[in-house]
């Protein structure tokens, strides 16, 4: 009997000791820390795109045409002409910067030689500009009929009297503008004296002048030639491929030569390409006028004073042709070619003048041909 309980009690204690080890397995794997699937980082937030603010607009110049030679150019309707003498003897030639000029002039000084006189406005950047010479009282006048600042070396008395009385807006190479010209080496004085458009531009500024102005514009026509003979429709029109022209002496014998390729007329002198020494380019013009006015001599060393106010005969060459009319200057205006009494248009480009005396007679002046 007491062996049985003996083997009951070490059953019971097998048994509760076994249920005692379960239960402290159970604890320990309740303890134990869970697995848990890892939480995804939260996408980087997305920045609204700003708007840059809208740039200012810049403004654009647009091409107009200039008042001179109406080509297409920037910010030049007011720009002030330059006048300047430009010297036009044998040993002068070639001149340089002529090809750049917008007008130009040629006419009577002492002794049958001729002076040049070029308008500059719508162009810059002219790095040569001469060879300057002398002014006169009816120079001053063509050079002021576009508003231009004079340019010039010394002058003669009745010129230097105008300037100093009138208080002319000038710039003289013997006076104090000196400093904007120089002389060159490879020719002898008096033929040798150069500016430059730039150097005639800070002189204007130095001089306290006017730098912008409005300038007495021409009319052009369009670039049309139907439209143009429309309206020349009840205008004699005669053909004129070659017009030559005499001043006076054998020495100063012009020619200007129609070429239809670039439909206008190349100059020559004494039956030479007259050139611009800058570039060696044969001057040109789209526009010739010839013009008769009066001529009288002042003195003995042969000082001439021309009437550019009455106006009087003219001829007009474009484009291989030539327009027989008149010219007239109104005061405050320039010089302007008319025909029973309305102003021809000109082709844009450049214009010369040419200016004959009266007498002998005009037409005696020049030859046109057509060869």
């Amino acid at each position: 009997m007491n062996r049985k309980k003996a083997a009951l009690r070490s059953a019971l204690l097998s048994l509760a000791a076994a249920m005692l080890l379960s239960a402290c397995s159970g604890d320990k794997a309740a303890e134990a820390p869970a697995v848990t699937e890892p939480v995804p980082a939260p996408p980087p937030a997305v920045e609204e795109p700003v708007e840059a603010p809208p740039e200012e607009e810049k403004e654009v110049t647009a091409a107009e045409a200039a008042p001179l030679t109406g080509l297409a150019v920037e910010e030049a309707s007011k720009r002030r002409p330059l006048a300047v003498m430009i010297n036009n003897a044998p040993a002068a030639r070639p001149q340089s910067g002529l090809s750049k000029a917008d007008i130009v002039y040629e006419v009577l000084a002492e002794g049958g030689i001729t002076r040049l006189i070029a308008i500059y406005q719508s162009q810059t950047g002219i790095e040569t500009i001469g060879p300057v010479r002398s002014i006169r009282p009816y120079l001053i006048n063509i050079g002021e009929s576009f508003g231009g600042v004079l340019v010039h070396a010394g002058g003669s008395p009745e010129a230097y009297s105008i300037i100093k009385n009138q208080s002319k807006q000038d710039l003289d190479e013997i006076g104090s503008a000196g400093s904007y010209f120089w002389r060159s080496r490879d020719r002898k004085a008096p033929h040798n004296l150069y500016t430059s458009e730039e150097n005639l531009r800070q002189a204007v500024a130095k001089h306290n002048y006017p730098q912008e102005i409005d300038i007495p514009a021409f009319t052009f026509v369009e670039d049309n030639k139907a439209d143009r003979d429309a309206e020349l429709i009840d205008i004699d029109i005669e053909p004129a491929t070659r017009v030559d022209i005499h001043f006076l002496l054998k020495s100063y014998s012009v020619g200007y030569t129609y070429d239809d390729s670039s439909q206008t007329y190349k100059r020559s002198i004494n039956n030479q390409p007259h050139i611009d020494l800058n570039d060696r380019s044969v001057l040109e013009a789209a526009n010739v006028v010839v013009l008769g006015a009066d001529h009288r001599v002042l003195d003995d060393v042969g000082r001439l004073s021309i009437d550019l106010q009455r106006g009087g005969e003219a001829m007009l060459f474009q484009r291989g042709q030539v327009i027989r009319g008149e010219w007239i200057h109104k005061s405050g205006d320039v010089i302007r070619f008319v025909k029973d009494g309305k102003e021809v248009p000109f082709y844009p480009g450049t214009t010369y003048f040419n200016v004959v005396p009266n007498s002998p007679p005009f037409e005696s002046h020049i030859t046109i041909s057509n060869p």
